[in-house]
């Protein structure tokens, strides 16, 4: 669906997003959503597993301008987005059946308002045993008006040195993503290499790291 610039969808047009996609499932069984960005570390959801995976096809990106949550209209922040190629790593969680459409119901709200995402049913790899499943993940959109496409370093560090939104930095967010993926076992190189950058040029000290065996 076509948006106008930084329009929210209406309450139709997300739960027919909603619609569409759980239109595959049956309304019994659990289901699998994949987390990549602030899912990872604030998931909102009620799960009864939560497993290391990676799914291919699509990579981490910072390529989504915030103008709310993490930036603002004059100041754009930055957040990830699943976008195409190569693979990622991140969380699956198992969510039960009962009580589900509620609580997809929040996370349309939180993660679709902005229309910035398609929601696609990936093929993942549980990191713990191997095991292949299917989940939902949140792609994002290139015709979405907010999406940023392919940034330089140069301007991912200067918007992470300056946009603050709602529910603070961009850079708080970055340091938030990196740290809760380091914990979870899937650490992302480039995400932590950027994240160094952007406290140097804050002129902020980088946190101490856990030794790694």
């Amino acid at each position: 669906m076509k948006v106008p610039p930084y329009a929210r969808l209406d309450a139709a047009q997300l739960e027919a997003s909603l619609d569409a996609a759980l239109a595959r499932w049956d309304g019994r069984s659990p289901l699998w959503v994949f987390g990549y960005g602030s899912l990872v570390w604030k998931p909102e959801l009620e799960f009864d597993a939560r497993v290391p995976a990676r799914v291919y096809g699509y990579h981490r990106r910072l390529c989504l301008r915030s103008v709310r949550y993490r930036g603002t209209f004059d100041c754009p922040g930055v957040v990830a987005g699943l976008d195409r190629g190569g693979c990622c790593a991140g969380i699956v969680y198992r969510i039960p059946a009962r009580g589900l459409r509620a609580q997809f119901e929040r996370l349309w709200e939180r993660e679709m308002f902005m229309g910035s995402y398609d929601a696609r049913w990936l093929r993942a790899v549980r990191l713990d045993d191997g095991r292949p499943l299917t989940a939902l993940a949140f792609v994002v959109r290139h015709d979405a008006p907010n999406y940023a496409g392919r940034l330089s370093e140069g301007e991912l560090i200067d918007i992470l040195s300056r946009a603050c939104g709602q529910y603070g930095t961009s850079l708080d967010y970055l340091l938030r993503t990196v740290e809760a993926l380091r914990a979870s076992g899937v650490p992302d190189p480039h995400l932590e290499r950027l994240a160094q950058r952007a406290l140097a040029a804050c002129g902020a000290k980088p946190p101490q790291r856990a030794r790694t065996a």
